[in-house]
């Protein structure tokens, strides 16, 4: 038992840049050094198998106490080391209760990979193959339509609606010109992977948003009520933006901030595309804006999916397969910037809900970024706890980051996303109930001063 809770100490402490894993297999003091340090690099090796054997068998929604790198080990030792051997203490039972649903997972990995040996995993794990099998999730905007409408125009094109999907399972077996409707948001459609889109005239007229699950996940989760004021942060290119005016049905107000004029300008068509007119834009870095100003007192939620190295997209993983490590020069400089633009944001006097997202997958730009803002604000934010049945997990880097969501190609079927939720401990003294229930009948004042401002209009029905 102890060496499995040794080399879970021993990984917690890699994932969180606490040292080298020789470094910290020497120091921890455990007796069977050499023991020790195969366990851990084994596990370290197999890390991505063992993250989607877990995730896909639920072994950690359904043992709370069971920590996750814990978990990693005890499962490489069960399904992929000499077995536990007399070994596993007060655990040993509790995996043995999962075993045959672990080893099926395993082995549907197996075939799902067209390997038939462990070893085989590795090879085809280190390739871009996982993430050439992400679907094309299609996000039905309800502010110029329906999901029913949308399947049923699908349908009369010779396409066969499969129903609402009960698991990824069913979604792995999409094929030719099938379709789902996702379990989890009901205007997202799934369709195969290699389904192209960008033709059809539904997409073409801005009933269609072409977006990535994980991505629809910021402004599902942020769930701004009609008739709010919310703040788009780094909006470019705007899809999320049309999702909170879908959330919003157009009914209160976005203040929508990119200081790249090119990006801002392609958004404004994306948005006039989808018939948003609650949205107002602006040229403006979001660090220069005075959480103070008038305009924004009634701000209670913001959305802040700030720039990063995007080492979660699959196209740059399947186009180059370094991509997904970033180097350390780089990870310091844009952690630096979110870790200040997320600190900015939390200053928003009326600020109730915050939504930070990345498409890294590097714990640099995710979860340790997270905890420094909350650490400059101690006790006025915490970790909101949100779809406990997601099966990927943030990182253990701190207490709390269970509530965290992250996502992958071979745990979600998705792109490579980070989520947090952040939500105010009190309501702000300064926000009193009946100027939160008068912000909704008051109109924003005009825009003052020369920052260069346009306004997103609907675009013509079709």
């Amino acid at each position: 038992m102890a060496v499995y809770s040794a080399a879970a100490a021993v990984l917690a402490g890699v994932e969180s840049r606490q040292g080298s894993l020789k470094g910290l297999v020497y120091a921890s003091n455990f007796q069977n050094v050499k023991q020790l340090y195969a366990l851990v690099c084994e596990t370290q090796r197999y890390s991505a198998v063992l993250d989607a054997v877990i995730a896909n068998a639920g072994l950690l929604r359904a043992e709370k106490k069971l920590r996750p790198h814990l978990a990693k080990v005890l499962v490489y030792d069960l399904l992929l080391g000499r077995g536990f051997r007399g070994r596993g203490g007060r655990w040993k039972p509790l995996l043995e209760r999962h075993q045959a649903r672990l080893k099926a997972e395993l082995a549907r990995l197996k075939v799902r990979q067209g390997v038939s040996r462990n070893e085989d995993l590795l090879e085809v794990g280190s390739k871009p193959g996982s993430a050439s099998q992400v679907p094309r999730f299609v996000r039905v905007n309800t502010l110029k339509t329906c999901t029913e409408h949308a399947i049923d125009y699908f349908k009369r094109q010779g396409f066969s609606y499969q129903g609402q999907a009960s698991g990824l399972d069913d979604i792995r077996a999409l094929k030719g010109k099938c379709f789902l409707l996702d379990p989890l948001l009901p205007e997202l459609l799934v369709f195969p992977a290699q389904t192209d889109l960008h033709d059809h005239p539904l997409y073409q007229a801005g009933h269609l948003i072409l977006q990535d699950k994980a991505s629809c996940l910021p402004a599902m989760l942020l769930a701004p009520p009609p008739g709010s004021h919310v703040i788009d942060a780094c909006a470019a290119p705007g899809n999320k933006t049309s999702h909170l005016a879908a959330l919003l049905k157009n009914q209160g107000k976005i203040f929508a901030f990119d200081q790249d004029a090119k990006r801002l300008a392609s958004m404004a068509t994306l948005l006039a595309r989808a018939g948003v007119s609650c949205c107002e834009l602006a040229e403006q870095d979001f660090l220069t804006v005075s959480p103070s100003d008038p305009r924004y007192s009634q701000v209670q939620y913001i959305l802040l999916d700030p720039s990063c190295s995007g080492s979660g997209i699959p196209s740059r993983q399947l186009e180059e397969p370094k991509a997904g490590t970033p180097s350390p020069e780089r990870l310091r400089a844009l952690a630096a910037f979110q870790q200040r633009v997320l600190s900015h944001a939390l200053t928003f006097p009326a600020l109730q809900r915050l939504v930070y997202s990345t498409c890294s997958v590097c714990q640099e730009e995710n979860e340790d970024v997270v905890r420094a803002a909350l650490q400059q604000s101690p006790g006025a934010f915490r970790l909101a706890p949100v779809l406990p049945s997601w099966p990927h997990r943030g990182l253990g880097a701190f207490p709390g980051t269970e509530h965290c969501l992250r996502a992958s190609p071979e745990t979600t079927l998705t792109g490579g996303f980070f989520i947090a939720v952040l939500e105010r401990v009190e309501v702000p003294s300064s926000v009193s109930q009946a100027e939160a229930a008068a912000s909704e009948l008051t109109p924003s004042p005009a825009p003052k001063g020369r920052k260069r401002r346009r306004k997103a209009a609907a675009a013509p029905g079709t």
